[in-house]
């Protein structure tokens, strides 16, 4: 596959957990991209709580993709904190994480891309534009 991945949590720890109902799935889209995904410091902070709970050194499999050039977790959001602040204003309901808002925001600068995801919530989400925003699901 030849457009930007953008990746969320859901699909990281699926590949990282044999035992998860996912796995399969998320090795066979993985096997179709060429890395390095986007993500973004919160999903690697949520990836990291949840590998944690999966067996001794899921923390370290998780920042060793990092290091192997497998994840770029080149977003700032620093420079993007108003507008995602806005975004996780705008879908308290429903509600929006952190970690989402940035997934949503990394989409709006990477034109073209889609979100490697698990979360149905992708699906209500929209851009500043009012577009949906591209994601790639189980059963998609």
């Amino acid at each position: 596959m030849t457009r930007r991945v953008i990746l969320d949590t859901g699909p990281l720890i699926a590949i990282l957990n044999p035992r998860d109902r996912h796995h399969r799935w998320a090795q066979e889209q993985w096997a179709q991209v060429t890395p390095p995904f986007l993500t973004c410091e919160a999903v690697i902070t949520e990836a990291c709580f949840l590998a944690r709970r999966l067996a001794r050194g899921g923390e370290e499999a998780v920042v060793s993709l990092i290091e192997r050039g497998v994840l770029d977790v080149s977003f700032q959001l620093a420079d993007e904190a108003a507008t995602v602040a806005r975004m996780m204003k705008k879908y308290r309901d429903v509600p929006m994480s952190l970690a989402d808002a940035c997934l949503v925001r990394m989409s709006e600068r990477h034109a073209g891309s889609l979100v490697l995801t698990l979360d149905g919530d992708f699906r209500i989400y929209r851009s500043s534009a009012r577009q949906s925003v591209p994601a790639w699901t189980p059963g998609d």
